[in-house]
């Protein structure tokens, strides 16, 4: 859990608030970033008029303890357990069963290899509900500009593999 707590390692790689460009020209995450504090509170109002203290309580409070752990889970799990099918240079790696919980974030060294990218299952077999999401919305027009790596970014990280040479025979 220490990467959490280490804010020049964050910084460090991830170049800092720099990274983010592209999100910060977009008017719609501007806006959501200017009133971020309206809307928890208007949640917090429509879950205590839907159902009471109750709903108050598992759709602010369970739900935010969980989300914050799974989030944790996946930067503590994936840099231990799993396997690697980028060079990245770091400990990230990959975890069937971390993806299923968090719809598809458990593919943390896909994620490290290509961060830019909004598919994180690169394979078919790997199953990634973030992307199916993103796909439906660039389907219905809400999602533009929906990066993946290319073939040749993939080489670029692929592990290099060495050509077989035999021993010489004596």
């Amino acid at each position: 859990m220490s990467w959490l707590f280490d804010a020049n390692y964050i910084t460090e790689k991830s170049g800092g608030p720099s990274n983010v460009e592209d999100l910060e020209r977009q008017p719609f995450y501007k806006f959501m970033q200017d009133t971020y504090l309206l809307h928890p509170i208007a949640f917090g109002v429509l879950l205590y008029a839907g159902g009471g203290f109750p709903f108050l309580v598992w759709g602010m409070g369970v739900r935010s303890v969980l989300v914050f752990h799974i989030t944790w889970l996946v930067n503590s799990v994936s840099h231990v357990w799993g396997k690697q099918a980028w060079n990245t240079g770091d400990l990230s790696r990959n975890n069937w069963w971390l993806a299923l919980l968090t719809f598809g974030e458990g593919w943390h060294n896909n994620h490290h290899a290509f961060e830019y990218s909004a598919r994180h299952g690169l394979e078919w077999w790997q199953i990634d509900i973030t992307w199916y999401v993103v796909r439906f919305l660039q389907a219905i027009g809400l999602a533009t500009d929906v990066k993946v790596p290319s073939e040749a970014q993939k080489q670029r990280m692929a592990f290099v593999k060495e050509a077989f040479q035999p021993e010489p025979i004596s």
